[in-house]
């Protein structure tokens, strides 16, 4: 948290001085690609006025692995002046928008932020070469803001950019920084001490959503159901998570609240193992507390699972 605490205080800094960059006369448009970055981008934007804040993509959409832009996006997109991206190789589709729309500004808050290779589930374990070369896996894990310290950084990203957007605003954007910062702080120090007294460490996820969540509280994720979303589960894949789930003694499945557990049912069919819900907060109400309450809903559903000491 040291490295964290003295990257706010830059950022803190910084905001005081930022030049202008556009004029005020008109509303600024600013467009964040998914679910978690426009909760993040409420609270550094609260009481600022003459923005326009929206998200790209429907709240129910999930996370954007293989989303493809639709026509009512490239619309929002002309008229946007910045867009907010996770970064990470989250945002397949940039490429072609940075190419679309030139003078858009991107903010990549994924700038700053130590990523993890991605897990691969791996062909020698039963996936044909065709099959693997089939899922675009990437090169690293962007499921960042899973880790409150990570949402952390993420904000005073987003903060540093919006206010070099906005300097007239950019007190306000630091006081609401510098708020939100508090809120974060709080919750990690809150999830740390409530899931360092865990019985049991080991879980399988349903997809590669929560490395950063599992690095950051000290969790041992044994095994992914899914390496995206929409994979199936082969014979090949069901006798190797099978294995995998007995020989780590039957830990919880994680199922999430947005894409079908067969996967899940599957493998507890085989082995007896219990099946709990975590959600990766990639769709919800928009409400601006919504990553804290989720965040805290997972803490709760981690300790039923695995048990405190």
């Amino acid at each position: 948290m040291r490295r964290i605490t003295a990257m706010i205080l830059g950022v803190l800094i910084m905001l005081s001085v930022c030049s202008p960059v556009l004029a005020a006369e008109a509303p600024l448009s600013v467009v964040t690609s998914f679910y978690p970055l426009y909760i993040f981008a409420q609270n550094i934007l609260k009481d600022v006025p003459g923005v326009d804040l929206h998200n790209l993509t429907h709240p129910t959409t999930g996370c954007l692995h293989d989303y493809q832009l639709l026509a009512t996006d490239m619309r929002t997109l002309s008229n946007a002046d910045a867009l907010i991206i996770n970064g990470g190789g989250m945002e397949a589709f940039l490429e072609p928008v940075m190419e679309q729309f030139k003078a858009l500004t991107i903010i990549d808050t994924s700038l700053g932020i130590t990523l993890i290779p991605v897990y691969d589930l791996g062909h020698k374990e039963g996936e044909t070469e065709e099959e693997h070369a089939g899922h675009d896996h990437g090169e690293f894990n962007a499921h960042i803001w899973l880790d409150p310290s990570n949402a952390i950084l993420m904000s005073s990203t987003m903060a540093l950019a919006l206010s070099n957007l906005l300097p007239m605003h950019a007190d306000q954007i630091s006081l609401n920084l510098s708020d939100y910062v508090a809120r974060l702080t709080a919750l990690d120090a809150e999830l740390r001490a409530q899931l360092s007294t865990l019985k049991r460490r080991d879980i399988v996820t349903f997809h590669e959503a929560f490395p950063y969540f599992a690095k950051a509280y000290g969790l041992n994720v044994v095994a992914v159901l899914a390496l995206e979303p929409d994979q199936a589960l082969t014979p090949q894949m069901l006798s190797v998570l099978v294995e995998k789930v007995k020989a780590a003694d039957l830990p919880p499945l994680f199922t999430e609240p947005q894409y079908e557990d067969r996967a899940a049912r599957a493998v507890a069919l085989e082995t007896g193992a219990q099946i709990y819900e975590l959600d990766p907060i990639v769709t919800g109400n928009g409400s601006p507390d919504a990553y804290e309450v989720g965040m805290r809903k997972n803490a709760q559903v981690l300790i039923q699972a695995l048990g405190i000491e």
